[in-house]
This record gives structure tokens, sequence and C-alpha cells, in this order.
């Protein structure tokens, strides 16, 4: 969330107090060194060790070729830019240099006169990856720490039309996992601008009567605000040519220009530049339906579930005995939910409220605590002491394993609806059910019964839009985080 400044006329709406616009500091290149440093150590120490025990003849001029070959992988696949450290520090791009540079080994070992290295090695370079990985994570929590208290940001001066301008600041706002703070706009036409962000300037709505027209009062607003960043927001007033002419303006003045195609919630990975006829393209691949990435989901849903089922079968026992013996009722409270498709589904879960609660729904209705279609009551008079409990540790949820290993859900996806809350979906909030739900997912790692309908929404189609197997070996490790905190949980 964002504070923006007022070093230019009129009022600044404070859509964040918290956050302020004061001039970027040191934060994101000196990360860099000391990822380079940490994958140089990680690698050069534990081979050279691993070789001296070995008895290898060399062992310090192979570390050091090792290590070498470690450095240019990811120099030539760019593991290290510094834009990398505040996406999420996947660790794809470490798991894919590391498999790399035992390929270059292996082909190395097979050259005559290289002499080949111990079967210790590729042992020997797993610290390589794990140090790399939790180098990656710390730098990674750091800088949002650090942004979350106004440091290490990038001062951004937005160019578009005034619709376009409010959308770009809104969407800023709602989140502060980024490095952009806007400090002031060039809006396009005459339209008011209604975020608050200060208008620095006006630029023609039409086509510019001189070529350099935008120029100086873009280069000049950037210089009076100190912005090291410019946006320009396409629209029907931003056309092409006047973007090009603009960039050559801004570049000059050696600012960086984003273009904003209007595009909003798409993985980078989705994502691939191409050109024609001297367009820049953006090709935006499709969601994972099928193929081997669907295959690899279905295998760890099945097989996880299985394996856990089994693991926790003496807790399912006892948690079954505590229920039985917490309150009237059956253990296992059966209801209908929604799945893939809008088709129904039987939902298992250990029995948290008393027998009548389902009756009792209707004349609780209007104390609903939630704004979307969900009904949630932070103290709901029918949950029993024992389903408290369960409620808050998540172990009510444990019996939808059956679910995941029958195939009506997965281990990660969107929360499974109750058939009315569907009945009053809209076409937007009916693309949840376009994946299998989840036992886990977003919102429950997210801050669960929290959340409003609209944060929920905007996470379900987050993942819908952009999962990937990595993305759920991710949500199930916080999962873990998120049970042991119990927030939002009720």
């Amino acid at each position: 969330m964002r504070q923006f400044s007022s070093a230019m006329p009129g009022p600044a709406v404070p859509l964040a107090p918290h956050r302020t616009t004061s001039r970027r500091e040191p934060g994101d290149g000196r990360h860099v060194p000391i990822a380079v440093c940490a994958d140089f150590a990680a690698v050069a120490l534990p081979t050279a060790l691993a070789l001296a025990t070995a008895g290898h003849a060399h062992p310090v001029r192979h570390a050091l070729v090792i290590t070498a070959v470690w450095m240019l992988a990811g120099l030539a696949t760019r593991r290290c830019p510094p834009w990398t450290w505040g996406e999420g520090a996947s660790v794809g791009p470490v798991v894919r240099d590391w498999l790399l540079l035992l390929g270059v080994l292996a082909v190395l070992g097979a050259v005559p006169g290289t002499g080949a290295l111990p079967a210790a090695t590729p042992a020997a370079l797993l610290p390589s990856l794990a140090a790399t990985v939790v180098c990656r994570k710390v730098i990674h929590r750091h800088l949002m720490a650090v942004r979350r208290h106004a440091r290490a940001l990038r001062r951004v001066l937005v160019i578009g039309e005034a619709p376009a301008v409010d959308a770009v600041v809104e969407q800023l706002a709602e989140r502060t996992d980024h490095e952009y703070v806007v400090v002031g706009a060039c809006v396009v036409g005459d339209g008011e601008v209604e975020s608050g962000v200060p208008v620095a300037a006006r630029l023609r709505a039409g086509p510019p009567l001189a070529p350099d027209e935008d120029a100086g009062p873009v280069t000049g607003a950037a210089e009076t605000l100190g912005a090291d960043l410019v946006f320009a927001a396409a629209g029907r007033h931003m056309s092409g040519h006047r973007l090009r002419r603009l960039s050559w303006a801004v570049h000059d003045r050696g600012c960086p220009l984003m273009v904003l195609p209007g595009i909003v919630e798409v993985a980078r990975r989705r994502v691939r530049l191409t050109s024609a006829a001297g367009l820049t393209l953006l090709h935006i691949a499709p969601p994972a339906r099928r193929g081997l990435p669907a295959v690899l989901k279905a295998v760890t849903d099945r097989v996880g579930a299985l394996l856990l089922l089994v693991l926790l079968a003496p807790l399912f026992a006892l948690l079954a005995l505590v229920v039985r013996t917490g309150s009237a009722g059956p253990v296992i409270y059966r209801q209908t939910r929604v799945g893939r498709g809008g088709a129904p589904f039987p939902m298992w879960k250990f029995r948290t409220m008393v027998v009548d609660a389902d009756r009792m729904k209707h004349d609780l209705a209007a104390a609903n605590e939630h704004d979307g279609h969900m009904f949630k009551l932070r103290r709901d008079p029918r949950v029993t002491p024992v389903g408290r409990f369960l409620r808050r540790s998540s172990l009510d949820e444990l019996p939808q394993l059956v679910n995941v290993l029958l195939g009506h859900m997965s281990l990660v996806g969107p929360r499974p609806p109750l058939p009315e809350e569907v009945a009053g979906y809209d076409p937007v909030e009916m693309r949840r059910l376009s994946v299998k739900p989840g036992l886990t997912g977003l919102w429950q790692v997210s801050g669960r019964s929290d959340l409003s309908w609209q944060e929920t929404v905007s996470l379900d189609l987050r993942y819908v839009d952009n999962w990937s197997w990595a993305w759920d070996i991710s949500v199930m490790a916080r999962t873990v985080r998120a049970v042991l905190d119990g927030r939002g949980a009720y």
C-alpha cells in the first residue's frame, strides 16, 4: 500500500499511511553480490572438500572449474538479476541451473584427458542447491520487510488517461510485495484523477502538434518529482508512435520506461515477448489444464492423499474418539459441495457443530459477518467446544483427503463452495469452478475467513489462471505455518 507525495499542487489522498515516498534507498542492488558470493562459496567449498577426501589429484583446481561452470550457468540463465528478488524467489531456476551443472560435468568427465570426477561429486553439490534456495528466500523476505517500511522503493511517474492512471494506482496500492510507489502522473486529456495522485502535467488528448510536444512536460515532471521510472499506460490517445517518441525523451534523460499493456494477474512465466512487422507482441500462454502438468498434479494428489491417510490413521482414530465423546451426533459430517465444472460431490469433515446446525443457519443469517456469499460467524453458537479446537487447528478438514483420493478434490485449489453460494455467483466468480477445489489453497494461507469476498475471489482467480506444480508445493509448505498460526480460522 502506498501514500502519495504532495510535492505537486493539489491534495494527496493517502491510500496507505505507513507508506511514504522517500527517495529510494539501496536495497535491491546489494543483494546481487551477496547472492553471487553465496553461490560461489556453496559450490567451491564442499566440492573441494569432497575431491580432497576422495584423493583427487587437483581438488582445488577442479573445484574452481566446477564453480565457474555454476556461475556461468547462472549468468547465462539470468538467475540473479535484481528484479527477480521481489518476485517470490522461485526455486525452479535454481533447480534448473543445478541440473544443468550436473549435465555439463557429466559431459566434461567423458572428454579424454580431463579425468573422471569422483562419484561423490553430485552429493557434494547438494549444498549448493540448498544454500542458493535459502539465500533467495532470505533475500526475498528481507525485501518484503523493508518495502513494508517504505524502503528500497522506486518512485514512479504514471502517464496515461485519467481512468488508466486511477487503475494503475489502485492496483499498485492493493499490495506491498513490489518496489513501486507512485509520486505523480502526467494525464492525457482533461479527465479527473480520482485516486489522489498529484497531476504533474496535462498532455493533449489528440495527436501532438509537434513531435516533441510531450517530451518537455514529462521530463520536467520526472525531474521535479524525482521519479526514477516512468509507467506509460497504453490507451486510445497513447498510440505506438507517440509512445516511441516519448521513450526517446525519457531514455535521453536516463530514466527507464515501462509500458503497461493493461492485463492483470498473469504470471510472468506465461508471457513471452515477440515481434512481427515492427509490432511488439505479448504472447500469453493459456492456463495449464492438460498435458504433463495436469498429469503431475493428479499423481501428486492421489499419491499424497494415500500416503497422508496411511500416516495419519492413528490421528484419525483419536480425533474420531474426541468428537464422539465431545457431543452427541455422528463423527463425520457430510455436506454437498460444488466441484470443477459445477458438478456436486459429497464432502466429508469431522463434525464441529451440533447436530441441528443446518436448521439453525437460517435464524443466524442476519448475523453473518462475511461480506460475500460465504456464511461466517466468529462466535458461531452452533460450534461445539471440541469443534472450535478442530476448526482453529484445521484438523476438521482431514477427512477431505478421501475426497482427494476419489478425485472430487485436489490437495491445492480454491475453497469448495456450497450450492447456494454458487447460485449467486456472477460470471467472474464462476471461473473459480474451472479447476478442482482444494484441501488447501491461497485462501487458506492468506488469512482465510479474515479476507473479504473480493480478496478471496482475487486469490482464487490468480490460482486458477496461473497454477503450477511448483506453486502447489509452495502452498502446501505454507499451509503448515498457516495451520500453526490459526489466523482467520473460525
